[in-house]
């Protein structure tokens, strides 16, 4: 638990325009009260665990070889079920690509806080959004980190600055999109569905995609705050590419794990909709960003849902099966521009709007 406030302001994340602007002025300084968002102990960390985190080789699951490939889809299917992440390898973005767009997000979030004025959040359907901590008019607490979100899909946006950073992140985008679309296609198998399955009843090939680029100053008292709070990812499928430095948890069986990614690999996880559409049998898996107080972390994360006009709902398929609808309709646009944006982030999942029976 924090310490009772003796010395430090509390400040809200609207005084605070930049996390890296004030940890930069701050130095070693305490940090603001309204940052103590640790609220239970470091020492739930679940360190040997962290060697059974899955992985999945992706040249395998799109090998012609049908034993191969049906082998990787019961591998996909147990990660998915067992963990809801895994660590891809192989999966055909060059290594090249992946570090320009690194250094280019580096570049962004280097720009003078005036610079970047122009893209401040203006809510969750603005194009582009800049901003500092989580959700700031809905959590009990701040987080210490600055963001960079764009909706690259179903049309392409980006900030126009710095000079290259827009046509490397449609290529990474447009990457990104096909390893998700081939996963979701793997994923459908695993289900004991036609391949297309998920792609087509959730609109997916007309579906919403967001570039995020968080950013995680040192903190001075990383046992005090978090980077991001536990939550869980709306849509259908997310891909995670950090710079080396480890903050990534995922709760496993009620235990924290260290996510320690082997180079260039990309960190897979199961969203919100995807559990919807699986009808539970894939869960969408809490996670937390955990600080440290010597090495900036930088995440590149892709989010890749439905279309937002269409209605997300368990695959009939399933549901025939006997398995019994585990979740109601509901629009993708009404999800994520209401529930998942505005449900305070404690003690409650978002799905318990949509989940039939919220007890399971």
């Amino acid at each position: 638990m924090a310490p009772a406030d003796t010395a430090t302001p509390k400040l809200h994340a609207s005084d605070i325009g930049s996390i890296k602007a004030f940890a930069d002025s701050n130095g070693d300084s305490p940090i603001p009260s309204s940052y103590y968002s640790i609220v239970e102990a470091r020492d739930d960390v679940a360190d040997h665990l962290a060697s059974s985190f899955p992985v999945i080789d992706f040249s395998l699951l799109t090998s012609p070889d049908p034993l191969l490939h049906a082998d990787t889809v019961s591998q996909l299917g147990k990660a998915c079920a067992e963990w809801g992440f895994f660590m891809l390898t192989n999966h055909g973005i060059s290594e090249k690509l992946m570090k320009e767009v690194m250094d280019k997000s580096h570049e962004f979030h280097n720009l003078p806080v005036e610079e970047k004025k122009e893209f401040a959040d203006k809510g969750p359907l603005a194009s582009i959004r800049h901003g500092t901590s989580f959700y700031p008019e809905s959590e009990l607490f701040h987080y210490w980190r600055d963001y960079l979100k764009v909706m690259t899909l179903p049309e392409f946006n980006f900030p126009h600055k710095p000079p290259g950073f827009k046509e490397v992140a449609y290529d990474y985008s447009s990457k990104t999109r096909a390893v998700a679309r081939t996963l979701l296609q793997g994923i459908s198998e695993s289900l004991g569905l036609e391949a297309n399955a998920i792609i087509k009843s959730t609109g997916f090939d007309s579906g919403l995609q967001i570039f995020v680029v968080n950013l995680y100053p040192p903190c001075p008292q990383p046992e005090l705050a978090l980077g991001m709070p536990p939550h869980t990812d709306h849509g259908l499928l997310t891909l995670l590419y950090q710079n080396g430095i480890g903050g990534l948890q995922v709760n496993h069986n009620g235990r924290w794990v260290n996510v320690n990614p082997l180079p260039n690999s990309l960190i897979v996880n199961t969203a919100d909709q995807l559990e919807a559409v699986s009808n539970g049998r894939y869960k969408s898996i809490w996670h937390r960003a955990v600080l440290n107080n010597k090495d900036t972390r930088l995440s590149i994360v892709v989010a890749n849902g439905p279309d937002l006009e269409e209605e997300i709902a368990p695959a009939p398929e399933l549901v025939e099966r006997g398995e019994g609808i585990r979740y109601k309709k509901m629009k993708y646009r009404e999800y994520f521009s209401k529930v998942q944006q505005v449900t305070r982030l404690v003690d409650t999942s978002r799905l318990d709007k949509v989940r039939i029976n919220p007890q399971n």
